[in-house]
C-alpha cells in the first residue's frame, strides 16, 4: 500500500508542475478550483479520523464554499518548502498560519490579518528561565527554519551578539517541542497560538517571555497575474467572515479548549493518558460506540469525573466512573453505580438524553458543550443561562454567549429574576473548558501518528478517480 500511495503521489507530482505559474489562475476560472498550500499540523490541516479538519483547512473551506470552487490541498513538510512551491506558482494562496513578516511582503501579496499571535521563548520547567533579551545570549535555541522567526533573531543580533539558534526543518512546532522536552535543547521559539493549542501534550514547558508584540496572521499569494483579483475576494471573505462572527466560532472550535486549564492539572492528565487509559480505554471506545459519541469526548468527561475511577465517592454520594447520583442511576437503569461498564453506559445515556433536549437549531459543537454544562448543573439552570444571553442581545445557541452569563448564575444581582434560581455557574464553566481541554488532548494524541510523511502527501491534486484513495489510508 505504501509503495501504491508513493505512486499516487508521484503522479500528483506531476500533475502539480503541469500546473506551470502563467497557467494556476487559469485554472481557478476553468475548473472552479482552488489549490491550497498548507502544512501538516495540528493547527492548520490534518485529519481526524480519516476526516479532513484543521483551522486553516476549514477557513479556506468556508471560501472555496462561498464562491461556489472545487479546494484541493498541497501539502508541505517545511516552512521553506512551502514558500518555495508558492514563490514557484503551484498553488493559488499559502494558508499556514503564517506571520506577516517584511521579508515576506516583499515577495508575496497578503490578504489582511485575520488572527493575531506573539512569538514565544519557551522552556523546560526547573531549567534556567530566561527573563530579557540578555538571558538568552550563549543559549541553546531551536527554531522552526523558514519562520518569521528567524527574522525576529537576526535583528536582534545587535543588541544580543552572542544570540544563536539552531533551525530544525519542520512543517510544525510539534517536533521542536518534543526537543525541549526531551532536554536536547534549553528554549524554542514557537508562536502563541501553537503553544496554547499543544502545550497539553508538553505540560512541563513554560512560555517564559514574548520576543514582540502581537503579529498578524495572513494568506500570501504569489505575484502572478490574477492575484490582485483573487486577493481582493479573499479580503472580502474574510472581512464578513469575521463580522459574522463565524471567524471567532471558528477560533474557539479549535483554539479556545485550555482557557481554564492549568498546567499542573495538563501535566498530571498527561501522566494518566500513559498509565492509566490503557486500562479502560477499549471499555470507553466501546461503550461510546453503542451510543454513537466520540470515545475521546467520553474518556474526557470520565477523566473530569473521577480521573478514570470507577470507585470514586464524591462528599455529596454522587459516585463511579461518570459520577451518577442514586437518583439519576434509578432513572438510567444503572443497578450498580461503581461499575465500570455501567456507569459509562449510565453517563453516555444521560449526555444523548440533554443533547435530544436541547433545541435542534443549535449547532454544533455548542450543543454538545451546553449538553455538558446541563451534566454538571441541570438542564433547567442551563435554560436560564440561555435565557440571560438572549436579554442581553446576544445568542443564546452560542456556547461562547451561553458560557459568558453562566457565571450570573451565583450573582446576587442576577440569579433571583430566573426561573431555578441559584447555581454555581463559574464551576459549569470551569468543567465544560478542562473537558474541551482533555478532549483536545486526546485528539492531539492521535495527531502525530497522523501527520503525514514525505513522500506520502495528501495532495488532493490527484486524479478524480484516485482521490479517495490516499485520505482512506491516513
Amino acid at each position: 500500500m505504501r509503495n501504491f500511495l508513493t505512486l499516487l503521489v508521484a503522479t500528483a507530482a506531476v500533475l502539480l508542475a503541469s500546473c506551470s505559474s502563467d497557467k494556476i489562475f487559469d485554472l481557478l476560472e476553468t475548473e472552479k478550483t482552488l489549490i491550497v498550500l498548507t502544512r501538516n499540523s495540528p493547527t492548520t490541516y490534518y485529519f481526524d479520523n480519516d476526516v479532513e479538519t484543521g483551522f486553516e483547512y476549514e477557513l479556506t473551506k468556508a471560501f472555496a464554499d462561498a464562491e461556489g470552487l472545487k479546494l484541493r490541498i498541497s501539502l508541505a513538510f517545511t516552512l521553506e518548502d512551502l514558500m518555495t512551491a508558492l514563490a514557484s506558482g503551484q498553488a493559488h494562496v499559502a494558508a499556514a498560519g503564517l506571520t506577516k513578516t517584511a521579508d515576506r511582503d516583499a515577495q508575496f501579496n497578503a490578504t489582511v490579518p485575520y488572527l493575531k499571535q506573539k512569538p514565544l521563548i519557551v522552556y523546560k520547567s526547573g531549567a534556567s528561565r530566561p527573563r530579557n533579551l540578555s538571558d538568552l545570549a550563549s543559549r541553546d535555541i531551536v527554531v522552526l527554519a523558514g519562520s518569521s522567526h528567524i527574522e525576529t533573531l537576526a535583528a536582534l543580533k545587535s543588541d544580543v551578539p552572542n544570540l544563536h539558534w539552531r533551525e530544525i526543518r519542520a512543517a510544525d512546532s510539534l517536533e521542536i517541542m518534543q526537543i525541549v522536552a526531551e532536554e536536547k535543547a534549553e528554549l524554542a521559539i514557537i508562536d502563541s497560538i501553537e503553544f496554547r493549542m499543544q502545550h497539553g501534550l508538553f505540560p512541563r514547558l513554560v512560555a517564559a517571555m514574548s520576543l514582540e508584540e502581537e503579529e498578524g496572521i495572513v494568506w500570501y499569494l504569489p505575484p502572478l497575474p490574477g492575484s490582485d483579483q483573487l486577493l481582493q475576494r479573499f479580503n472580502k471573505f474574510l472581512k464578513h467572515y469575521k463580522d459574522s462572527g463565524d471567524l471567532e466560532r471558528l477560533k474557539q472550535r479549535h483554539f479556545g479548549s485550555s482557557e481554564n486549564a492549568s498546567r499542573i492539572g495538563s501535566f498530571t492528565f498527561q501522566r494518566k493518558v500513559q498509565t492509566l487509559l490503557p486500562e479502560w480505554q477499549p471499555l470507553i471506545e466501546t461503550v461510546a460506540q453503542e451510543y454513537q459519541l466520540d470515545w475521546r469526548l467520553l474518556a474526557a468527561v470520565a477523566y473530569q469525573e473521577s480521573h478514570w475511577d470507577p470507585k470514586a465517592v464524591s462528599p455529596t454520594g454522587v459516585r463511579g466512573m461518570m459520577m451518577i447520583t442514586q437518583a439519576t442511576a434509578k432513572d438510567l437503569g444503572v443497578t450498580k453505580r461503581t461499575d465500570a461498564r455501567q456507569s459509562l453506559r449510565g453517563g453516555a445515556r444521560f449526555i444523548k438524553n440533554l443533547l435530544r433536549r436541547l433545541p435542534e437549531d443549535i449547532p454544533e459543537p455548542d450543543s454538545t458543550w451546553m449538553a455538558l454544562a446541563a451534566y454538571n448543573i441541570g438542564m433547567g439552570h442551563l435554560e436560564d443561562a440561555r435565557v440571560l444571553a438572549q436579554k442581553n442581545g446576544l445568542d443564546p445557541d452560542s456556547w461562547k454567549d451561553v458560557r459568558a452569563h453562566l457565571p450570573d448564575l451565583q450573582n446576587p444581582d442576577h440569579y433571583p429574576g430566573t426561573r431555578y434560581g441559584f447555581a454555581r455557574g463559574q464551576e459549569a464553566v470551569t468543567y465544560v473548558d478542562n473537558i474541551r481541554h482533555y478532549y483536545s488532548v486526546l485528539k492531539l494524541q492521535e495527531v502525530p501518528s497522523n501527520l503525514l510523511t514525505p513522500p506520502i502527501a495528501a495532495n488532493t491534486l490527484l486524479p478524480d478517480d484516485l482521490q479517495a484513495v490516499v485520505p482512506a489510508a491516513m
